[in-house]
């Protein structure tokens, strides 16, 4: 999905513009790096959220099961600029679950692709229960953000907390309380 060559022309165009010369010495091959990097960084959109939750197990188990302190870096789509946090995933499974590597990888699908917490946060919960049949998910993500810690309004450490839930942790909020009450250990 990545044009590489519209990249690294992209980048020579910004590098001139900030007032650089793309072809001095440090930054001749950066056009290159930086294509190749984004690769990376906005891999997301070839992921398939569907893909990765399609192994699943047998299980009877119907408490709460939690998946916290994943560490994610994504792109703000404002201002081009990552914002970088932890996630915490919880969900009842509903006869089966997942590998729990798989809620990391899952994270990391919406994660590379620019966008808003916001919506991260709600793209998480809601392929977990499209894809999980789950009877309830909730998501909790926080994050610093590079377009307030760096310009702006200048304030480093700042975190943005988001949440989602569905399903029965919609509905009882004895379950919400549960999942916050064990993210804190």
């Amino acid at each position: 999905m990545i044009d590489e060559e519209k990249v690294r022309q992209a980048v020579i165009l910004f590098l001139e513009g900030i007032g650089e010369n793309s072809e001095r010495e440090g930054l001749k091959e950066t056009p290159g790096r930086v294509a190749r990097a984004c690769k990376e960084i906005f891999g997301g959109y070839d992921g398939d959220p569907k893909k990765v939750l399609l192994k699943r197990f047998d299980s009877s188990a119907s408490g709460l099961v939690i998946e916290k302190d994943i560490q994610f870096y994504s792109m703000c789509e404002h201002h081009l600029l990552p914002f970088c946090g932890k996630v915490a995933v919880g969900y009842v499974p509903n006869g089966k679950v997942v590998g729990l590597s798989k809620l990391a990888r899952l994270v990391n699908v919406f994660a590379r692709r620019a966008q808003i917490q916001e919506n991260f946060t709600e793209q998480i919960a809601d392929a977990l229960m499209e894809n999980l049949d789950a009877k309830g998910v909730i998501v909790h993500v926080q994050a610093e953000h590079m377009c307030m810690s760096m310009r702006g309004v200048n304030r480093p450490g700042t975190l943005t907390s988001t949440l989602s839930h569905r399903g029965i942790l919609s509905q009882d909020k004895s379950l919400r309380d549960e999942f916050f009450e064990r993210i804190k250990l």
